[in-house]
Order: C-alpha cells, then structure tokens, then sequence
C-alpha cells in the first residue's frame, strides 16, 4: 500500500515521490542487484532504513559516457529526439529499476520494460519513457537498466571456469529485475501473478529470449516486441564458446594477460577496444549480445518456436514502415505471433506502425512509436498534430487491455484480428486512421532500398 507515497516492502521502507499527474506515486532508482564486473547479479533483499528513490540510478557505461553526442553527426539525430535536455549518469554499478505506480492500486497488472539500444547504449529512463499514461489506466509500469556492451556480453573460457558458465549477464541483471518485481510489486499494489515484459529493438530480443529461457516459468503472463525479436535463423544467437575467439581478441588488443587484468581495465578504454574490434568484424552483433550458455539459454528462438517451447502465452508484436531492415522485422514479428495460433496456443497480435511523423522526412523511423506508446508525444520537440494524440491514446488503450486480458480489443476502438496462419492482416497505425489491412513486403523491400533509415 502506498501511503505518502512511502512503501513499506519484502526489503525494507522506500520513499518515493509525486508523479506528473495527481494519483501517480513514482520510486526512482530502485536498487534491485549488485555484481562485480563479469559477476552474475545478486538480488537485492534488505536495506537499512528508508529508502530514497527521488532520483533516477546510473545507467550502464556504453559508448555515449564518453563523448558528446551532439558533436557526432551520426547520432545527433537520436540524441535530439530522446536526449538532449537530459542529464545522466554512468556506471559500471547500474542495477537499478524504476516505478511508476498509480497510489490506489489493488491488484494492478505490471508492465516491465526493457528498453533496447543494440545491447551497447539506452537505459530505462529516456525522456519519452514514463508511465503517467498508463497509471491512468490502472497498470504498474517498470523500467530498468541493465549491463551493456563488453560489460554485459563478454564470454570467455575462464571466466566459464570461474562460474560453470558464460555470457549474457545483461540477460541475467534483466532476470534479477524482473525477480524483484515478482517478489515486491505487491507491496506497490502489483500483482505478480500479472506481469507483461514488453521491449523495443534489443529489448524485444531481451523480451524473446526470456521467453524462452527456462528461468522465467512462472514470471510471465504475456510479452509485447516492438521492432525486435520474431522468429529468424539471420539473428539466432550463437553458442558461449563460439563467441570465445571474439573476446579473446578483445583481451590480446588490451594486453591483458589474465582475468584480474582485463577486470582492471579502463570502461573508456574497453569500450573503444570493443567499438573498434567490433567496425573490423562483419559478424561482431553475434558475438557482442546473447549467447546459448546452457543456462540462461539453451536454444534459439528458432528452435524454440519450432518445437513449441516459448512461453504459452499472449504475444503482441509489431514493427515499423521505415525500421531498421523493414522487410525482415515486421516479417519475424508477424511470423512468431503466427506460431502462437499454429500451435493451439493463446492468441497472438501483430501490428505495423506507418504514421509519418511531423518535422521530418524520416517516416515511421525505428523507435518512432515509442512517443505513442508511452503516452509521451508532449515530452517531445515535434509538432505533433491532435490526430497524433488521439492515434497514441488509442495505441495505449490498445496495449492496456492487452496487458490486462490479453486481447487488445475493448470498447470504441477498431476490432484488432489476431493472427492467423495463412492471412497476411495485421493492426495498421496510420496516418489518418486505424484499421486491419496487409502489409506489402515489397514495397518494404524498396523503402529499405531507396529511403535511409534511422536506428540504434
């Protein structure tokens, strides 16, 4: 229960503060872990005394620590659109979450989000994140951050001696996360029994890869994707030690001769060694995110999917006209929510966000519906129309019952189909409207072709 916005939870006492809008209690950095460099996270349990959680936590070093975004022309754009204004802080001690909870909550169902950045940059508390729009409507919403780039992915083989295994410790930190949720929401008027994790780009990875992880049983009711995760061999992560030789080139660039060497080593300078070994390798994303390690993951998705061994759960997914590769994302997002139904289990929705938005030629860029699907069109520097408010308080109505029920549907909105095998409709969020139609995968084929897309 949440009275003065001060909690009393399984850890101890927490204190937040009044959100943006009246009868919205928000806990700013929440710690939910500890773990030393290449060490898996501990869950936070206790704490002494009250809690301050009236100020966001570090986010997770990644290349933008260490230089000036707006001075690098390539990712002026994303810094304009998400960051600039903003302030943050770096570190390798990044385990922190964030709450947004409404103050008269029973029961409410939890969004936990992961946000994405190709497993390399972001954190959960961007300027279009924020959860005011769905406390209006009854949801606990979570976002976290998470160990990122060569802190995050590193595998090596002593560091599999070390621990039985390797890799994906930016998975396991997303774990821990989530086991807090579970364990604590109740205290903030959650119900752990109804958690949906949704995510965008690598977050929809995160978000697919936990459901097929044989950690989750029992943490999940339902997952959204957003420009990511789907069902295609091009993205399957491969195995721990195959990923072995990339890291072990990383440490020879370094001139570390041993574990405790390369544990000392700069962030700054690990992660320019790893920018840079990273441009000289073709295939570096299948080495520098996810791996299998036997542990956390024990098949691809692929596979997975294939032999019915994801979550039988609710899935949303959906991509975007200009995204990054638009052929490809909204097909593996149209096909894993397709498999949900193949495979007698619960019905699954797809979407395809093409409104083109306002101040620029970009289109529907990759992480443009973010500002609708949070409800955060006014955080932002466009001139954002009145049908775009309307277009993202319908998106998240949308969501809400999914998150709720599981089926988008519910009153005043256009009936949303789900998936079926051998129709190509899926949810179509436009430019003057909002209906069920097809999607033409080659004229995503020429928009990849003629048209220079946005992305990180």
């Amino acid at each position: 229960m949440i009275q003065d916005y001060r909690v009393q939870t399984p850890c101890g006492l927490i204190q937040g503060a009044e959100g943006k809008e009246e009868g919205v209690a928000v806990f700013k950095g929440i710690r939910y872990a500890k773990a030393g460099r290449w060490e898996y996270p501990g869950q936070v349990t206790h704490w002494e005394g009250v809690y301050d959680a009236g100020s966001f936590g570090a986010c997770s070093f990644q290349p933008r620590a260490f230089y000036n975004e707006e001075e690098v022309p390539e990712k002026a754009f994303y810094y304009r659109e998400f960051r600039k204004g903003e302030t943050y802080t770096y570190s390798e001690d990044c385990f922190f979450l964030n709450i947004w909870a409404p103050v008269e909550s029973r029961d409410a169902p939890v969004l936990f989000y992961i946000h994405g950045g190709g497993f390399k940059g972001g954190c959960g508390h961007e300027k279009h994140f924020s959860g005011e729009a769905y406390c209006k409507r009854g949801i606990i919403l979570v976002t976290c951050n998470y160990r990122l780039g060569p802190l995050g992915f590193c595998c090596l083989p002593e560091l599999e001696t070390e621990a039985g295994h390797t890799g994906n410790y930016g998975l396991y930190d997303q774990l821990c996360a989530l086991q807090w949720v579970y364990d604590n929401i109740a205290a903030f008027g959650g119900d752990p029994g109804r958690i949906t994790i949704m995510g965008q780009s690598a977050g929809a990875m995160s978000v697919q890869q936990l459901c097929v992880s044989p950690l989750t049983r029992g943490l999940i009711s339902g997952a959204v994707m957003l420009s990511g995760g789907g069902v295609s061999r091009l993205l399957a992560p491969r195995t721990a030690r195959a990923a072995f030789s990339f890291w072990e080139e990383l440490a020879g660039r370094l001139k570390a001769p041993d574990l405790q060497a390369l544990r000392e080593i700069g962030p700054e300078r690990l992660f320019e060694e790893f920018a840079r070994l990273g441009r000289e390798k073709k295939n570096a994303m299948a080495f520098a995110g996810p791996v299998l390690d036997g542990t956390m993951l024990t098949e691809t998705a692929w596979a997975a999917a294939g032999a019915g061994h994801q979550l039988a759960i609710p899935y949303l997914c959906g991509s975007t006209s200009e995204d990054i590769m638009p052929p490809l994302i909204h097909k593996m997002a149209r096909r894993w929510a397709g498999i949900q139904s193949e495979q007698g289990k619960c019905s699954s929705y797809a979407y395809f966000f093409c409104r083109q938005l306002p101040g620029d030629d970009n289109g529907a860029w990759h992480s443009s519906d973010l500002w609708y699907v949070f409800g955060t069109l006014a955080n932002g520097w466009r001139p954002f129309t009145e049908w775009d408010y309307r277009l993202s308080e319908a998106m998240v109505d949308y969501f809400s019952h999914f998150i709720k029920t599981g089926n988008p549907n519910g009153p005043g909105l256009a009936q949303w189909l789900p998936v079926e095998k051998g129709q190509n409709k899926v949810m179509r969020f436009g430019d003057q409207d909002m209906h069920m139609g097809g999607v033409s995968l080659a004229g995503l084929v020429r928009t990849m072709v003629t048209r220079h897309s946005v992305g990180e």
